[in-house]
């Protein structure tokens, strides 16, 4: 098998673009000369990123050192160019405005763990350059640090259980979302795709989580199907379902690993739930993330992905390998749900807390809820695919109604970024 990191640019396609972009806002305007020199100090720990798509003989992609500067450029109302020349070939690249930083990276190495590897080392050698020494996070990768075995470990699918789960989920999918996933595809004045910046209150939110004894990912699960209700008009036959990202790395003994291993746990709701409280709601989320938050799901998940990379290698041209990886992809072939929740977890920053207002990522997806905490808030990144503000507007009243403080942006286009394959 090849580099893990490359197959999921196999998969890369201008409508499913597989980027990511994390926005930092800083207590200050970004200083550019700072950020260029801090970039440069941070990229050089990350072997595994610093590195350009090539192709072989067999018209496989490979990632070849690359020893270019990593780009530091200002922020543009449109799409960086991954690995173009702007960008010094680079996968990842970083943009500035104002008070604001953006990190721009392909989702083919790495997911959003890994991506905070990188993140929080260039933001940590431009907050020392700003303001001195600061206390740093405990998990930060620092520049001259080795690079561990736990960062490059990738599991041997062969040596993994092949236990049955307990239960599945047989739910299946809910196709009253269709409709917008078609007009995402065809309508090209909504190519660029909207977010919205929402906090709330870490105290208040965490209050209430206890007293329906909830956690962030339930609760926001529950509080979107209530939204989705209102939402969408009910269809004898239909359902709705929310999906929640579920990082597996543990149960494959991936802990420490860079590379993203992630799954999807999916709870479906039934109309007749729709007028159910919250707390309700909440439980029946919580259910089903212990009836699917079995290891066995995570070997077969990760078993799955196994196979698909072994596939993609015995196509023999790189069209023929395109197409087999997006046919066989793992997430496309996963039950079409109506929304999505995705939550990191509570992040270490360190002493850089103090200057750090906001972390948003910024994703694919439609109706998706992309969520970190702060210290204080928990910064949410709510997706739309069109200017239609309906979606937020509902979910922003289900917080007024169960008492939970917030605060909203404005609508923002996500501009995520395309990438310059070699063909």
């Amino acid at each position: 098998m090849h580099n893990p990191d490359i197959y999921l640019l196999y998969e890369y396609m201008d409508k499913v673009p597989y980027t990511v972009r994390m926005k930092v806002l800083l207590d200050a305007p970004v200083d550019s000369e700072k950020l260029t020199a801090a970039a440069q100090e941070a990229i050089s720990r990350f072997p595994y990123f610093s590195v350009k798509v090539g192709l072989d003989e067999g018209q496989n992609y490979t990632l070849q050192h690359n020893d270019k500067p990593i780009a530091v450029l200002p922020e543009k109302d449109e799409r960086l160019m991954l690995g173009s020349e702007t960008v010094n070939e680079h996968l990842f690249a970083i943009t500035y405005r104002d008070n604001c930083i953006w990190f721009n990276y392909s989702h083919a190495p790495c997911g959003a763990t890994g991506g905070l590897f990188w993140v929080k080392a260039t933001l940590y050698q431009y907050m020392v350059k700003m303001y001195g020494p600061i206390e740093a996070p405990k998990d930060i990768k620092l520049p001259g640090t080795p690079v561990t075995d736990g960062e490059l470990f990738f599991p041997d699918a062969d040596k993994l259980p092949d236990d049955e789960p307990i239960s599945r989920y047989t739910g299946g999918d809910t196709n009253l979302e269709l409709s917008r996933f078609l007009m995402y595809l065809f309508n090209p004045f909504i190519k660029n795709n909207y977010y919205y910046q929402l906090e709330i209150p870490v105290k208040a939110f965490m209050e209430y989580a206890a007293k329906i004894d909830g956690t962030p990912n339930t609760i926001l699960t529950a509080m979107m199907f209530k939204a989705s209700s209102r939402l969408f008009k009910e269809k004898e036959g239909t359902f709705l379902a929310g999906r929640i990202a579920a990082d597996y790395r543990k149960d494959i003994g991936a802990d420490l690993s860079y590379r993203d291993f992630v799954r999807l746990i999916h709870v479906r709701y039934e109309w007749r739930m729709k007028d159910e409280s919250i707390q309700k709601l909440n439980m029946r989320a919580r259910g089903a993330v212990i009836a699917q938050n079995q290891p066995e799901l995570s070997f077969e998940r990760f078993k799955k992905l196994d196979k698909v990379h072994k596939g993609i290698d015995k196509q023999p041209d790189l069209k023929t390998k395109k197409q087999y990886a997006s046919k066989n992809s793992t997430f496309r072939s996963d039950p079409r749900d109506t929304y999505t929740v995705s939550y990191v977890g509570q992040t270490d920053w360190g002493g850089m807390s103090e200057h750090i207002k906001g972390v948003y990522t910024i994703s694919d997806g439609d109706l998706m809820l992309e969520v970190n905490a702060l210290k204080d808030v928990f910064c949410i990144s709510f997706q739309s695919i069109n200017k239609d503000p309906k979606p937020l507007e509902l979910f922003c009243e289900v917080l007024k109604q169960e008492g939970i403080p917030y605060n909203v942006s404005e609508q923002y286009p996500r501009y995520l970024p395309r990438i310059k394959l070699p063909s």
